[in-house]
């Protein structure tokens, strides 16, 4: 082996031979000639008996400059005890085991959403649909802050904003949980805003569309587990996720008893059944609104899904957009309700506001509703409020009764506020 100085000329000289050869400045700093006429720069070098030889990249590509600038980084590794070679391997092997992002997806839904979140399976949908199809197979590592602008504009562009805002906060708590675990070191999230600026719903239906609903809930395309679950939440002013998931054992005599588990907050929650609450409920054992599927309530989408589909907005025609779950029913010569756009939770804020019109004060509707009690009540106010939440929705009864039949509205005794 012949030890010379390297210069580009000579380097561009050296020519293909039946054998490969090498050519060394000293010090290990070494080109590789291929009979095939591939020049590569090497650095070869000893860690205890053991001979190791470094790619430095292949000539042309790698200029000598370069080459010799690497050659020296990596001699000063050697001299300081580091193997530069052992690096680059361990490197590699870390980047093969990197998790893609569709291994994080895994991951995040398994160990914190499926843990901590009731409406996990959202997260789930949101990452099949929107995040898996275009970034399931690149490395978790290199999704940048522009490749989330690119997603959520995409999910602009088909025409769903509000769906861009809710991946957005999942992608983010996703790749936050990533932070934490240590399995990234950055969440590619920051500085990112939401696409769409979100108005929060505060719809409220009138005593004309209330009578509308109702009504049109019985030739409505839909089951008789829908309809009546629908008009349970109107009655008792219950979410529509607690309604749906109702079991006859949370039932007694005039109570229902929503779980710990199964609420929004976490508090056990007990609702008065009217007359009409329990006819809409019925006789039932095991899950009230059961999925046809058997063995487990409603999908919480097909509730919302099923009062799309049985809207027809006033002169528009529109039909369903033929998506469709196990729990609709899928029958277009039914009648749809002609009215403006409605969700299952404007019921709810509907039967809210009207106990509030009848003269209930805000610590009752609160107690019906369910909602966490803030600053010092929360310490010092223990009142369940029972015979009050009584109160309030057998008025709200009263005056529904008389909304749906057209009559007058019963006379109700207003609570001071």
């Amino acid at each position: 082996m012949k030890i010379t100085t390297f210069t580009d000329i000579m380097i561009r000289k050296l020519k293909p031979e039946s054998k490969k050869y090498i050519r060394s400045e000293g010090n290990g700093f070494t080109i590789r000639i291929m009979p095939s006429g591939v020049k590569t720069w090497l650095y070869v070098y000893n860690v205890g008996a053991k001979r190791r030889e470094m790619n430095l990249g292949s000539y042309p590509d790698v200029t000598l400059e370069t080459a010799r600038v690497k050659f020296d980084e990596a001699r000063k590794r050697v001299k300081n005890g580091t193997d530069p070679l052992a690096e680059k391997e361990e490197a590699v092997e870390a980047r093969r085991k990197a998790p893609t992002v569709a291994d994080l997806v895994a991951e995040y839904l398994k160990k914190h959403a499926m843990v901590n979140k009731k409406s996990w399976k959202e997260d789930q949908r949101c990452f099949a649909k929107d995040v898996i199809p275009y970034w399931g197979e690149r490395k978790a590592v290199d999704i940048k802050k522009r490749d989330v602008v690119l997603l959520l504009e995409r999910i602009v562009e088909r025409g769903s904003p509000i769906m861009a805002n809710n991946a957005l906060e999942k992608v983010r708590k996703m790749f936050n949980f990533a932070v934490e675990r240590d399995i990234l070191e950055f969440t590619p999230c920051y500085g990112v805003r939401k696409p769409t600026k979100q108005e929060y719903k505060d719809r409220v239906l009138t005593d004309k569309e209330i009578a509308k609903v109702w009504n049109g809930l019985d030739t409505a395309a839909m089951t008789g587990e829908m309809k009546r679950a629908l008009k349970l939440i109107l009655v008792t002013a219950q979410r529509p996720g607690e309604v749906i998931a109702m079991h006859s054992s949370e039932i007694a005599g005039d109570w229902w008893t929503i779980p710990a588990q199964r609420a929004k907050n976490g508090k056990t929650h007990r609702v008065y059944l009217t007359a009409t609450a329990k006819e809409l409920i019925g006789e039932k054992l095991g899950y009230i609104f059961e999925s046809p599927k058997g063995g487990k309530p409603m999908d919480g989408n097909a509730v919302a899904y099923s009062v799309r589909r049985s809207l027809e907005k006033p002169d528009q025609g529109g039909e369903g957009d033929g998506s469709g779950t196990a729990d609709t029913v899928k029958d277009d010569t039914r009648q749809k309700i002609v009215m403006e756009p409605w969700t299952p939770h404007d019921l709810r804020r509907t039967a809210a506001t009207n106990m509030s019109a009848l003269g209930f004060p805000d610590e009752v509707i609160d107690a019906v509703l369910n909602h966490v009690k803030k600053g010092v009540i929360a310490i010092y106010n223990r009142h369940g409020y029972d015979s009050e939440k009584q109160q309030a929705l057998e008025a709200w009864e009263r005056r529904l009764k008389n909304i749906i039949t057209g009559g007058e509205v019963a006379k109700v005794i207003p609570l001071r506020r």
